[in-house]
């Protein structure tokens, strides 16, 4: 064995040792971590906010939003626990109750996620395709008990799967924290039913939603454009994080399941395993973008966010341009002669001078405020 780019672990239901090269956990595991925690701990912030906002205005949509962003925040809490294990060479160094909650928090992470997107487009389905028959369905206690139901039956499932013994020990001394290869036996019942159900059900139920609001939004007249780009843009981000994010994961995982039953097949499939579970944690960064198109409120406030940021960013630039204008002679003159402006004459001095510079990026020398 090389150090520690092998990992050797004894399945005593199996009575075969594995050994297994997991560099891809001292490489790559740390940079999606680190990028994932960076980016989606602000991301999410913000987007718990919009949920808030949301359910504030007495929208049952906030509350799936919230849920979603819940989960997701969950899991970011966990990534330091797990960037510290593949740094310290898949080294545990934390009991076997933290090991089982970090692997719940990764887990359950990708069902729950899954569950409330289905939820998402299932309102949508019903706000567009019957938005006054099944109105007593879209209501704040129904998303509030749909949603009770969803954790509980997220953690059961959980206390099914982590209620086995999750510490190993390599020939380094090292405590391995929720791997087990191969494949243990009990493992296969819970992964087909986290494939048929947790996946395949609600890729199913999500595509049927969004087939028929494409149907009646693209029929229907009186539907602004805009609104048939938001509704299109909802679906094509909702699709994207199902097939990228969860899509590979789930395919092998029944792929292990069902042919994993020595170290040899372990050993060819662990980098493309641990690829595609490395995939499921862009969920955490992608999940936020379904707020930009979920409503139209929060669809408007990032609108002007965005056109926010250009007009500072324009503004900015010309400012710039205003600092490095040269200034000819007889005006460096004129200041040399005349008494020096008070504080807020140079302000009055420089915004002239700055709309000046705009009005003639512009074109616009001849308008009445140019000309001023």
């Amino acid at each position: 064995m090389a150090g520690y780019g092998n990992l050797t672990l004894n399945d005593s239901s199996t009575e075969e040792n594995c050994t297994l090269d997991h560099t891809i956990h001292q490489t790559l595991f740390p940079v999606v971590y680190i990028t994932v925690l960076i980016v989606g701990l602000p991301a999410n912030c913000l987007s718990l906010y919009y949920g808030y906002l949301q359910i504030k205005a007495k929208n049952e949509l906030g509350i799936y939003l919230c849920n979603l962003t819940v989960a997701d925040l969950l899991y970011i809490f966990s990534l330091p626990f797990w960037i510290q294990y593949v740094l310290q060479h898949d080294n545990w160094t934390y009991n076997e109750m933290m090991c089982k909650i970090c692997g719940i928090l990764l887990y359950e992470n990708i069902y729950i996620s899954i569950a409330f997107l289905c939820c998402i487009s299932v309102d949508r389905y019903l706000a567009l395709v019957h938005p006054f028959r099944f109105y007593k369905l879209r209501t704040m206690k129904t998303a509030l008990l749909v949603s009770i139901v969803i954790w509980l039956k997220e953690l059961m499932t959980s206390y099914l799967f982590f209620s086995h013994g999750e510490f190993t020990k390599d020939p380094e001394s090292h405590i391995i924290c929720f791997e087990h290869y191969p494949m243990k036996p009990w493992e296969h019942s819970i992964n087909y039913y986290r494939f048929f159900v947790g996946f395949l059900f609600p890729i199913f139920l999500l595509g049927f939603s969004y087939c028929c609001i494409f149907k009646v939004v693209r029929h229907s007249q009186g539907t602004q454009r805009k609104l048939k780009i938001q509704v299109r843009q909802l679906v094509l981000s909702t699709v994207i994080i199902f097939l990228v994010c969860f899509g590979p994961y789930h395919v092998l995982v029944v792929i292990r399941s069902m042919f994993e039953k020595n170290c040899v097949f372990a050993a060819r499939i662990f980098n493309v395993y641990h690829f595609s579970l490395l995939l499921t944690s862009f969920n955490c960064v992608a999940d936020p973008v379904l707020y930009c198109f979920a409503s139209e409120n929060t669809y408007r406030d990032f609108l002007k966010l965005k056109d926010t940021c250009i007009t500072c960013t324009r503004y900015l630039k010309i400012g710039k341009k205003a600092n490095k204008q040269p200034i000819n002679s007889l005006e460096q003159t004129d200041i040399n002669t005349k008494q020096i402006p008070s504080e807020h004459e140079a302000v009055v001095l420089y915004e002239q001078k700055v709309s000046s510079i705009a009005c003639t990026e512009n074109g616009a020398d001849e308008s009445p405020t140019c000309s001023l």
